[in-house]
């Protein structure tokens, strides 16, 4: 059995194929991003599963691709955990996030530029071979622009501040428990603080027909596309730009106007990349 992982920092989805590409079944997880979650939480979002646990010894191949996944140090650590648990797996792959969404959108040999916008963001330059990452993502504290975190501090923010309009403000607090005493247990004393921002995009996404959600929506993509895209890559104009992830896919029709107020042309832009991240293995891997 094998298994083809996609993970962001909010949900991971899983995919176990027979060794000539045949579906057995499809889960889904928490999150598992090794730069926010220690080991004890990883290892039993992943043992808590039934068909993964069921299956853990039927495992001989995984690739994992996850948000966090970027730098040796989480890598070791997410290694460790997958190596414990799938104990008859021999060939145990692992890759940042980026590299699903490359194989889910980007066509080999064409040059593109491939986005993730979830819970989390990041930019990177296909050159038709190989990607290139010119920033490397330092995370929700100081990154993340138009992510599902960014906009729900967004929304704290401008809430707490009183800049959100009246009547739009208690709809949201009508929603949400906006104590600051569980504002500050869920960023300062419980896991995962980049995913808890991101639950307050539902509502941002829900209302975006707002004046005041409109604004919001639009800076957050403008800073994304500005800093990301148009100063990373001289060459953006002439290329796709594609993403992935629930806020690139729920204000597509945003998404789209602000690149093209840049210039800039929209390639695909998909919710989850896992159906196209099957389909590259099943081609370049279980094919060989």
């Amino acid at each position: 059995m094998i298994l083809v992982v996609d993970s962001g920092s909010t949900k991971t989805d899983w995919i176990a194929l027979t060794d000539d590409g045949k579906s057995l079944f499809q889960t889904q997880t928490l999150g598992l991003n090794p730069q926010v979650l220690s080991r004890e939480i990883l290892r039993e979002r992943i043992v808590n599963n039934f068909e993964l646990y069921k299956h853990r010894k039927d495992v001989k191949a995984l690739y994992f691709y996850g948000a966090g996944c970027g730098t040796e140090r989480p890598r070791v650590l997410m290694r460790s955990v997958f190596d414990e648990i799938f104990t008859q797996a021999t060939d145990i792959v692992l890759k940042e996030d980026t590299y699903a969404a490359l194989y889910a959108t980007a066509t080999e040999g064409e040059r593109s530029i491939v986005s993730i916008l979830g819970t989390g963001s990041n930019c990177s330059y296909f050159d038709g071979t190989d990607i290139i990452q010119k920033v490397v993502s330092l995370g929700y504290v100081v990154m993340d622009d138009a992510s599902g975190n960014y906009f729900g501090r967004q929304l704290i923010r401008d809430y707490k501040f009183g800049k959100i309009p009246e009547v739009l403000a208690q709809k949201f607090e009508s929603e949400y428990d906006l104590s600051s005493e569980n504002i500050k247990n869920h960023l300062y004393k419980n896991p995962n603080p980049n995913t808890y921002l991101a639950t307050f995009a539902r509502f941002i996404i829900e209302n975006k027909d707002e004046e005041y959600c409109q604004s919001v929506i639009k800076e957050g993509l403008s800073v994304f596309v500005e800093h990301q895209i148009v100063l990373q890559f001289p060459d953006a104009k002439d290329i796709p730009i594609h993403f992935v992830g629930s806020i690139g896919f729920y204000l597509q029709a945003e998404l789209k106007e602000v690149l093209n107020s840049f210039g800039l042309t929209a390639g695909k832009i998909l919710k989850r990349p896992i159906d196209g991240l099957v389909a590259h293995h099943k081609e370049h891997i279980l094919a060989k």
